[in-house]
Parts: C-alpha cells; structure tokens; sequence
C-alpha cells in the first residue's frame, strides 16, 4: 500500500482590517513568525503600501481590497480564497468601525454597514471558514471585539450592542468548536491608540485621555497569546480588565450612567 502523498499547501493567517491599528499589527506579529498572510483591507494602496513594508520578512503576502461592510463581502472574501487554493488555518476577525452620537441622531445606512461589518460579516466569515478547520481538526480563530461588550453604550449604542453580539457569540463558538481541535478567542481590547477616534468621531471622549490608552502593538500582541494559549476571551491590560469587570457588581443603570459619562466629549 503506498503511503498518502503529503499535503504541501500552505496554510494560510487571514487578517482583516489588516492595514490601520490593531490590524497592521497582527500582520506585522505574523509576517515576523513566517506565516503565510492574506490581507484584507478596502484599499488596495495601503494594503500594496503594507506589502512593500512586510516583505523583508520573507513572508507569503497576498492581499485582497474588499469591503466587508457590504452584503456578501464575506461570501465573496471566501470564494476569492477558495478559488486560489488558500487554505485558512488561522482567521482574525479584526475589521470593525465604531459611530459615536445619540442613535436617533446617527445616519441610518452607515450605522446599517457598521452592524454589517462589526457582526454581520464576522458571523458569516466564521461560518464559512470554521467547516474546513473542523474537517482537518485543526484551527483558530481570533474575534475582536471590545471591553465595550461588557456594558451597554449611551452615544455609541449600537456599537456597544454589536460588541456584546461578539463576545457572546464568540464565547458560545468556543465551547463548540473546542472538542473539535479549533480555538476560538475574544479579544476585548479597551481604548486603544489607533485611527478608531477619528473614523468614530471620539476623539475629544474621556476614554482616551492620556493614560487609560493602551497601544496597538501590545493588545496584538496580547491577543496572540491568548489565541495560541487556548484562552476563550482576553482584555489587555489589568486597568481595563478591572474596570471591564466591575459592572458585573453596579446596578445596570449606574453602569449606563457612568458609561456614557465615560464616551461624553470634554473640552
């Protein structure tokens, strides 16, 4: 009987949001460790920009100019992976965007593209891909979400409430993929230093004082580590873990109250 040939694909980490912020650091972590990337991204400049930077590294680089907030964008991500023989070990759900304001006050269609995109799509992208991690009882999946999943968001409802969709839903993948060799993580980064405020007009809030800001490349980082260690859900940082936790011991409208003082503009 002749032995299987062995299978020489290579196995690829698919990054979204792969070019700004957290993304950009997820790729950098995982073109230093020699993985094989997709990156996807709605600009083809940046991600040729991105390209250009991680190629000393030595690193397989493909790159797909998509926009995930879109109907179908993530049927049409995987069908773009499928057809080119790119096998998806690991899948890092990083694209999200964030619209601050009072909800009767935000535009109806970008407040629909981002529900599309923060939950939307990383629910599809996790249906499509999961099936072939199960079959080869190997694979990982990384899920941002925010320390904003914890409570609800006054001036930032809906992205607060798109948040708590993934942590929930994450953790719930986690329990059923496990028996199954595929990990599954959360990451709850609180506020972070990236281009986020400016997309989501927070630039002047409470939350990124100087000092209650955590950097890029430590929550990639982090949730690397989480990912690779097994851990179901991770929040960087001690300070926003703490306070992220804390609700669990407020009365819900001392939570609500608090939170949007937290998300209120200062001068």
């Amino acid at each position: 009987m002749k032995n299987p040939t062995p299978d020489t694909t290579p196995s690829f980490t698919l990054i979204t949001g792969a070019t700004q912020g957290i993304g950009r650091e997820f790729a950098r972590l995982y073109a230093a460790r020699g993985r094989a990337l997709v990156l996807v991204a709605r600009g083809q400049a940046a991600l040729d920009e991105l390209r250009r930077e991680l190629a000393p590294t030595g690193a397989r680089l493909e790159t797909i100019a998509l926009d995930l907030s879109t109907t179908d964008a993530a049927l049409a991500l995987f069908e773009r992976t499928r057809q080119s023989g790119w096998h998806v070990e690991t899948l890092v759900n990083n694209a999200g965007v964030g619209l601050h304001g009072e909800f009767l006050g935000l535009d109806a269609e970008r407040d629909r593209a981002m529900l599309r995109l923060n939950m939307l799509t990383l629910t599809e992208l996790c249906r499509l891909y999961a099936p072939a991690m199960v079959a080869r009882g190997k694979g990982e999946i990384l899920n941002v979400a925010s320390t904003a999943a914890f409570q609800p968001g006054p001036l930032m409802s809906t992205y607060y409430a798109s948040k708590a969709y993934v942590l929930s839903f994450t953790e719930a993948l986690a329990e059923e993929l496990a028996p199954r060799g595929v990990r599954v993580t959360a990451l709850c980064p609180g506020a972070t230093a990236t281009n986020f405020q400016s997309t989501a007009d927070m630039k002047a809030v409470t939350i990124f004082r100087k000092g209650l800001v955590s950097t890029a490349p430590e929550v990639a980082a982090a949730g690397v580590r989480a990912l690779e260690r097994g851990r179901r859900v991770k929040i960087p940082g001690a300070l926003h873990a703490a306070m992220a936790l804390s609700v669990r011991f407020l009365p819900r409208d001392c939570v609500t109250k608090v939170s949007r003082l937290a998300i209120t503009p200062r001068d």
